[in-house]
């Protein structure tokens, strides 16, 4: 029996994402949703987490950047990869150095447009209406020291109309996460072809 692929989900608020993912991998046995780590107190990912019957652990700051505690969680745990789903601290170096190139990130634009510090959510569409793009989309990659700038693994374009508002762009763009994200991880933690938007 070939080992089941573990994976820890980061988040740091309301989990629409994570959720999705733990429900498209919860009859599998190659992959499995092991944990989710959130990183404030009141986020609801905690809630969702119980509700789907996955273990969930809340770590402050300190325990990411001044401390081992993630990593030896982690490695007790047996992950094998790390699932960014709305997770909005800078990954620490001792976690990139113990899973080089297995911690991927999604992204609510099409970087490089609109990436880096502060560029997350709402702020992102926001972004998007105030330059008059005429599409956007989101963009899932793996993660390095800097913010949104790891190898793209795979982007999704959605048209913006102009009559569209950052609301209206955030509709479509949870769309697209839902569709692409967890197809998306299946294939790369499993080293299948990369899926394509049609």
């Amino acid at each position: 029996m070939p080992k089941t692929i573990q994976l820890a989900i980061l988040a740091s608020g309301n989990g629409t994402n994570a959720q999705q993912i733990a429900e498209y991998f919860v009859d599998r046995t190659d992959v499995n949703v092991n944990v989710i780590i959130y990183n404030k107190k009141d986020a609801y990912v905690a809630r969702r987490a119980e509700a789907l019957g996955i273990e969930s652990h809340y770590f402050n700051r300190r325990d990411f950047f001044e401390t081992d505690n993630v990593l030896l969680f982690l490695r007790e745990r047996q992950i094998d990869y790390l699932i960014l789903a709305g997770f909005l601290l800078l990954v620490p170096e001792n976690l990139l150095k113990a899973f080089p190139d297995r911690i991927i990130n999604i992204h609510p634009a099409l970087l490089p447009k609109y990436g880096g510090k502060g560029m997350y959510g709402h702020n992102v569409h926001e972004a998007v209406v105030a330059n008059h793009e005429t599409e956007t989309g989101i963009t899932i990659h793996i993660v390095d020291q800097h913010y949104d700038r790891g190898t793209t693994l795979f982007q999704a374009r959605c048209g913006v109309a102009p009559t569209d508002t950052a609301d209206d762009i955030a509709a479509k763009i949870h769309l697209l996460e839902k569709a692409w994200f967890p197809k998306v991880i299946d294939a790369f933690v499993l080293n299948k072809p990369m899926p394509k938007q049609e």
